[in-house]
C-alpha cells in the first residue's frame, strides 16, 4: 500500500505519518512509499490504538482542569465595535450582542438610569464598551440614524413655528399606564362602554390602539398601550405623543415592577398625570396601602397633603369611572395652554399601529396631532414619498373626508407599511421628496424603514471558541409590525452562555412556501403570531417536514421559545474523584469486562462508578466497577488498604500492576436563567 493511501485512510498528512511511525515501533524510513499490506494493517491498528489513548488523555485532562483565574483583558485583544455618535439603549446592547438588561445594570453602576429607548452619548456609550471588554470607535456614518430620530424633533420644532394666534384647543391625548392584568384595557373598556378587550387573546392588550370618547361635549383621545415589559418600546413611544397619562394601579396587588417603569416613563416625558385605583370592588383591595406605596414613589395623594390626583375606580363594576373623566377634563383646563395645535397648517402625526392587509395592502393607525388631514394628501416619512391618502377611517370604522388635531385615522394609501412610532407629515407642495428604489419590495422597505433591530448574532458569531454554543433558528411572521417589533424585543433579551436564538427571517403577512423553504435549509421553525400559512405553504411544510407554530397570545410564543432552547441546553458535567486501586491479579474475562483482586490504595471506592486505567503513567482505557467483593460476600464499599475482588465492565485486559482511578460523573441539566426574564 502507498505511504499517500495509507494516510489518506488515517485522515493524516503523509510527512506527519512519516514521522509517527517510528514512535509505534514501525521502522520503515522517513523516505518509505510504501509499505506491504499485512504491516500496513498493523500500523492502521496501532494509530488507532494511539489515537484512542490520546482522546482519553484529553478527557481525562479536560475531567480533572481546574478553572484558571480571569485576567484583565489587553488592550489589543479587545474586540472592536463601532457606536454612533448618538444611539439608543436597545440598540447599544445589539451592537454589542448583550442583553438590555445587562446594558442597564452597567449604566446604572455609573449612576445613569435610561429606559431601553432612551438617547445616550458616544462618550457615555464608549465608557460602558471599555467597561464590558470593548474597543469604542466612533461609527461617522450615523446620518441614517439621526433621520430616523429626527420625527419627534420635527413635531416639537413645527409646533414651535406656529402663531399664537393661529393656535386653537385640541382634545388632549391620553396614555394609560400600569402592570399587566391591573385593567387598563378593561378601564378603556368601561370608558368607551364597548367591550374591547374581549377582542384580544388572554384579555391582554396585543397592539397599541387610539381611540375617542366624548364626555360633556368635549372629546378626549385615548391611547391603550400594552402593559408587559416586552412592549416597553410601545410604551416609550405612546408617552412621546401624549398629553396626559393615566397611571393603572390595582387595589389588591399595588405597585409592581411595571408600576415602576410607568412611572419613570412618564416622569421622563414630563407628563401630568392621573392614578386610577382600580379593582376597588375585590376582595382583598387596601386603597390606603397602595397609596402608602405610590407615597414612597413620591406619589403623593391630595387627601395625604400630596398634589397628585388619586381616583378610586372600579372598571368591572363602572364606578367612578365620570369622576375619572372630570379630573382629566380639570388637567386638560390646567394645561389649556400647552394643549393646542393649529389646524390649518399641513398635517403631522405619528403612527401608533401599522400593518399589512391582503385585501388592501399597508394600512397604518395615525394620530394626527397638528395640521388637518385630508383625502389625497401626500404622505412623507423622512423626506421620502410613502404614498397618498386614499382613504381614512375613525376608529369606529366611519369614513372620513378630514382629521384634525388629536384625531386618531386609519390612513390606506401608504406604498409600504411605515413603522411603529415614524412620524408622518404632508410635505410642502413645492419640497422634492426621496422616492423609494424600484427594488425594494414591500416587505424589504417595511423592515427597513422599520428600524427594528438588527438579527441576533450570525451563526459564526452566535458560537463560543468551542464552536458549542447551541443555536435556535427561527422564522417569524406577524399580523402587525408592532408585534413583530415586541416580539424580536424579547427574544433580544435571550443571552446565554449555551444556546442562543437566531432569526434567519421575520416579515409581516401570511407564512409563504418561501418561507417554508427557508426554514427547511436553515432547520428553523417557523413562529406565526396571528397569521397563518397559505394553503400551497401549508402542504409544502407538511411534505418538508416543518413546523409552523401559530399564536394569538406574544408570552405563550415566547415561553415557547424558552422550552425549545432548555431542550438544545447542554447538561452540565460534575466528576467527583474517588479512591484508587492496584491491580494484583487478574482472574477471569466475564461477558462484559473482566474481575480482578488488588489493593485499594487511596480513599475509598464505590460500586457503579466510573474507572480509568492506568498503565506506566498512561492511561489505557476506561470502563464501570459492576461489583464489589469481599471472601465469599458484596460489599457496598472498599476502604483504603483492604485486599478484595472486582467486576468491572470495560474493553481493555487489565494486567499486573495497573492502577484504576475511580469516579463518579453527575449530569445536571442547567439552570436557564435570562436576567430580566422570568422563564417560568
Amino acid at each position: 500500500m502507498n505511504i499517500t493511501e495509507l494516510a489518506r485512510r488515517l485522515r493524516v498528512r503523509p510527512d506527519e505519518l512519516l514521522q509517527k511511525l517510528p514512535e509505534l515501533g514501525f521502522a520503515v524510513g522517513a523516505r518509505a512509499i510504501k509499505v506491504d499490506d499485512r504491516q500496513a494493517q498493523k500500523i492502521m491498528e496501532a494509530w488507532a490504538e494511539m489515537s484512542r489513548k490520546e482522546r482519553l488523555a484529553r478527557k481525562v485532562e479536560m475531567q480533572k482542569a481546574h478553572s484558571g483565574t480571569r485576567l484583565e483583558m489587553p488592550e489589543e485583544d479587545r474586540k472592536p465595535v463601532k457606536i454612533p455618535a448618538i444611539t439608543t439603549v436597545r440598540d447599544f446592547a445589539s451592537l454589542l450582542d448583550l442583553s438590555v438588561p445587562r446594558i442597564m445594570q452597567e449604566l446604572m453602576k455609573n449612576g445613569i438610569l435610561a429606559s431601553i429607548n432612551e438617547r445616550i452619548d458616544f462618550d457615555t456609550a464608549s465608557i460602558i464598551a471599555e467597561d464590558l471588554g470593548f474597543r469604542a470607535e466612533l461609527d461617522t456614518d450615523t446620518k441614517n440614524n439621526n433621520e430616523d430620530t429626527s420625527g419627534i424633533d420635527k413635531i416639537r420644532e413645527r409646533s414651535d413655528s406656529e402663531k399664537k394666534e393661529d393656535l386653537v384647543t385640541r382634545p388632549p391625548v391620553v396614555v394609560v399606564m400600569g402592570h399587566v392584568d391591573h385593567g387598563k384595557t378593561k378601564l378603556l373598556d368601561a370608558i368607551r362602554t364597548t367591550n374591547v378587550m374581549a377582542t384580544e387573546a388572554g384579555g391582554i392588550t396585543q397592539h397599541i390602539g387610539a381611540y375617542q370618547v366624548e364626555r360633556n361635549g368635549r372629546h378626549l383621545t385615548f391611547i391603550d398601550t400594552p402593559g408587559h415589559e416586552a412592549f416597553t418600546v410601545m410604551r416609550s413611544r405612546g408617552a412621546k405623543v401624549a398629553d396626559i397619562a393615566i397611571l393603572v394601579v390595582a387595589a389588591d396587588d399595588g405597585v409592581q415592577p411595571q408600576t415602576k417603569e410607568a412611572i419613570n416613563i412618564i416622569k421622563s416625558a414630563n407628563l401630568p398625570f392621573i392614578v386610577a385605583l382600580n379593582k376597588i370592588d375585590k376582595e382583598g383591595a387596601n386603597i390606603d396601602r397602595v397609596k402608602g406605596e405610590l407615597a414612597e414613589l413620591n406619589i403623593t395623594a391630595e387627601d395625604w397633603g400630596g398634589s397628585s390626583i388619586i381616583v378610586p375606580v372600579s372598571a368591572r363594576e363602572g364606578k367612578n369611572i365620570d369622576q375619572l373623566l372630570d379630573m382629566l377634563l380639570l388637567v386638560t383646563d390646567m394645561e389649556k395652554d400647552r394643549i393646542v395645535a393649529n389646524p390649518n397648517a399641513r398635517a403631522i402625526g405619528t403612527v401608533v399601529e401599522s400593518h399589512v392587509d391582503t385585501g388592501t395592502g399597508p394600512v397604518a393607525t395615525v394620530l394626527v396631532q397638528s395640521g388637518t388631514l385630508s383625502v389625497g394628501d401626500t404622505l412623507s416619512i423622512r423626506d421620502t414619498l410613502y404614498g397618498r391618502v386614499r382613504a381614512m377611517k375613525d376608529w369606529n370604522g366611519k369614513t372620513l373626508l378630514k382629521a384634525t388635531p388629536s384625531t386618531p385615522v386609519e390612513i390606506v394609501g401608504f406604498k409600504v407599511a411605515p413603522a411603529v412610532g415614524d412620524v408622518m407629515d404632508v410635505p410642502n407642495p413645492s419640497k422634492e421628496l426621496k422616492k423609494m428604489k424600484a427594488t425594494d419590495s414591500s416587505m424589504k422597505a417595511t423592515e427597513e424603514m422599520a428600524s427594528i433591530h438588527r438579527t441576533q448574532a450570525q451563526s459564526e458569531e452566535s458560537k463560543t471558541e468551542e464552536g458549542k454554543k447551541h443555536v435556535l433558528p427561527l422564522i417569524i411572521r406577524s399580523d402587525v409590525l408592532g408585534s413583530l417589533e415586541a416580539i424580536l424585543g424579547m427574544i433580544d433579551k435571550i443571552k446565554h452562555e449555551d444556546v442562543s436564538v437566531k432569526v434567519i427571517k421575520k416579515g409581516l403577512g401570511n407564512i409563504t412556501d418561501t418561507d417554508v423553504q427557508d426554514a427547511e435549509a436553515g432547520g428553523a421553525i417557523i413562529m406565526a403570531f396571528n397569521t397563518r400559512p397559505s394553503g400551497t405553504a401549508e402542504i409544502l411544510a407538511r411534505d418538508k417536514h416543518v413546523s409552523i407554530r401559530k399564536y394569538d397570545i406574544i408570552y405563550r410564543l415566547f415561553d415557547d421559545v424558552i422550552e425549545e432552547l432548555k431542550k438544545l441546553l447542554p447538561a452540565e458535567l460534575i466528576i467527583t474523584e474517588l479512591g484508587g486501586f492496584e491491580v494484583v491479579k487478574v482472574f477471569r474475562k466475564t461477558d462484559h469486562g473482566f474481575i480482578v483482586g488488588g489493593k485499594v490504595k487511596k480513599s475509598k471506592i464505590l460500586p457503579k462508578t466510573k474507572l480509568r486505567i492506568s498503565r506506566n503513567g498512561e492511561y489505557v482505557g476506561e470502563g464501570e466497577i459492576l461489583v464489589l467483593q469481599l471472601g465469599p460476600g458484596e460489599i457496598k464499599e472498599g476502604q483504603p488498604g483492604q485486599e478484595i475482588g472486582l467486576s468491572f465492565k470495560g474493553k481493555v485486559k487489565p494486567e499486573e500492576g495497573d492502577i484504576f482511578e475511580t469516579y463518579t460523573e453527575e449530569k445536571i441539566t442547567k439552570l436557564f436563567k435570562i436576567e430580566g426574564i422570568d422563564a417560568r
